[in-house]
């Protein structure tokens, strides 16, 4: 189907009532709900609670996971000529910084963004921090320099930028963390590795069951929905990965010694999608932006399972998860939960498709 034409963007709609769309996450995180789907033989399953997957990975299997943080990227200021308020979104550094530490030019989404023209000054806590537009972008984000680097001043004075299905902030907002997060850059969390606890890990660790770490860092496309009728011509925004070579060279391993590569999340899947040489049928080391687009027609490679949420409709990650278990699978899947009441999105019950 390396040929395909068109995807209708319709045929990934399914009806999700308003009370399914979890508002705080599961308590403890591995105490959410477990869909298990078989794509060869197209049967869904249903374990009570995350914490059962154990039961379905194999001593030699690796679980690879995104160890991207989530920085406390929505801030809010004002303009420096007329008063106004505005609230800025960090995307990402926009100068290729390799340590975000140092990063002080950013792409950034700005709201409102009438006044927000080239030149502009923002102004920040007690006027001891500023930025100014240097560049509006063909879809509309800013590109801002900022007088300091901003990470410091946002641990202290940003908020987590949560989705907008999500009505209120966590009260820990760690829950809005992975365990394992350690590298900060990210505009959304990674929410298919929510689930996991350290207890969870070490139980799969003493089962055998490697643990591996890619990044990636989630940017812009988390909050776009693609609009267009055909969803092949929506354009994925870049964000910045990386694979590292030893990382690449164990998970090659564990194939060739009969395991699987357990994907936690699209993200993830994302990475290593970008990682996976055709030519040799292996994983490489990779560091830069991918925009890669994954959806039905394109084979997935680079895994054998995963790990996910369930996904908006009309989503690429919806979309995603269709290219690896097919489209109608998928929708049954959904509708399944929807009948069943799982929790959706962020904050809710996940899926391990095998």
């Amino acid at each position: 189907m390396s040929g395909t034409e068109a995807i209708n963007i319709a045929d990934f709609e399914y009806h999700l009532p308003f009370e399914l769309i979890a508002q705080q996450a599961a308590e403890p995180r591995d105490s959410s709900r477990l869909m298990l789907l078989n794509r060869r033989e197209q049967q869904i399953g249903h374990l009570p609670a995350f914490r059962d997957i154990v039961d379905y990975l194999k001593p030699g299997d690796a679980l690879v996971v995104n160890e991207s943080k989530v920085i406390p990227a929505r801030l809010f200021g004002r303009k420096a000529a007329s008063g106004g308020q505005i609230e800025l979104l960090l995307l990402r550094p926009a100068d290729h910084c390799p340590n975000i530490l140092e990063a002080v030019i950013w792409e950034t989404l700005v709201r409102p963004g009438r006044g927000a023209r080239v030149g502009a000054i923002f102004v920040f806590g007690e006027g001891q921090f500023e930025a100014e537009v240097l560049e509006i972008t063909p879809t509309g984000e800013r590109i801002i320099r900022f007088n300091e680097p901003p990470l410091p001043f946002l641990n202290k004075f940003g908020q987590l930028p949560l989705p907008p299905y999500i009505h209120a902030q966590p009260a820990d907002p760690n829950r809005y963390q992975t365990v394992y997060a350690t590298a900060p850059g990210s505009a959304a969390a990674p929410t298919a590795g929510l689930h996991f606890t350290p207890q969870l890990l070490e139980r799969l660790a003493n089962k055998g069951v490697s643990f591996e770490r890619v990044l990636l860092h989630v940017g812009l496309d988390t909050f776009q929905p693609v609009k267009e009728e055909n969803a092949l011509e929506h354009k994925m925004h870049s964000e910045w990965c990386q694979l590292e070579a030893e990382v690449a060279e164990r998970l090659n391993q564990v194939r060739a010694q009969g395991g699987r590569i357990i994907a936690v999340g699209t993200t993830t899947v994302r990475t290593l999608e970008t990682a996976f040489d055709q030519n040799s049928g292996k994983l490489a080391s990779y560091s830069g932006d991918t925009r890669i687009y994954l959806y039905p027609g394109k084979q997935l490679r680079s895994i054998d399972a995963l790990v996910t949420n369930f996904h908006l409709p009309r989503s690429t990650l919806l979309l995603l998860v269709s290219a690896f278990a097919g489209r109608e699978f998928m929708l049954k899947a959904y509708n399944e939960a929807v009948r069943l009441s799982y929790r959706f999105f962020s904050f809710g019950d996940a899926m391990l498709i095998l």
